[in-house]
């Protein structure tokens, strides 16, 4: 049985709580607050939304890894030098989804940003990645 210094008429007063997604808290506020409504705290929902931003990202980089390399076994069945295609920004796919790790948390105001041409040629290339970044501003704007 857990102890608290609070009473069970006490407990039943409170209305809501805020968590992280923890399941070990969900169960105790289950257990705990039995009347409260649980909420999940904007912090852990926004950081949800930028892991999946993140592995749209990473999804491609790996199909691009794979893309490099079937690349250069085929230019060396060949005989031939490989040579990727330089992109806009001077980045070749593989570099520029590498890179845009840390744009892709900064937020684009007045749809500018220190990194604007980064931005504009990776949402370009792959515009799944600016369907996923503008719903993450969305959810990010939402709170």
């Amino acid at each position: 049985m857990l102890e608290s210094n609070f009473s069970p008429q006490t407990r039943r007063k409170v209305k809501e709580i805020t968590l992280n997604m923890a399941p070990n808290m969900k169960l105790i506020a289950k257990t705990c607050f039995t009347k409260a409504v649980q909420m999940i705290d904007r912090f852990h929902v926004r950081k949800l939304a930028l892991e999946a931003l993140q592995e749209v990202r990473i999804k491609y980089r790996w199909e691009e890894i794979d893309n490099e390399n079937e690349a250069i076994l085929l230019a060396r069945r060949k005989n031939t030098e490989y040579n990727p295609d330089i992109l806009l920004a001077g980045d070749t796919r593989k570099q520029l989804l590498a890179r845009s790790r840390y744009v892709l948390y900064k937020t684009l105001i007045n749809g500018q940003s220190n990194n604007l041409l980064g931005h504009k040629v990776l949402f370009k290339e792959y515009p799944k990645i600016e369907e996923a970044y503008r719903l993450s501003q969305e959810l990010r704007n939402f709170f």
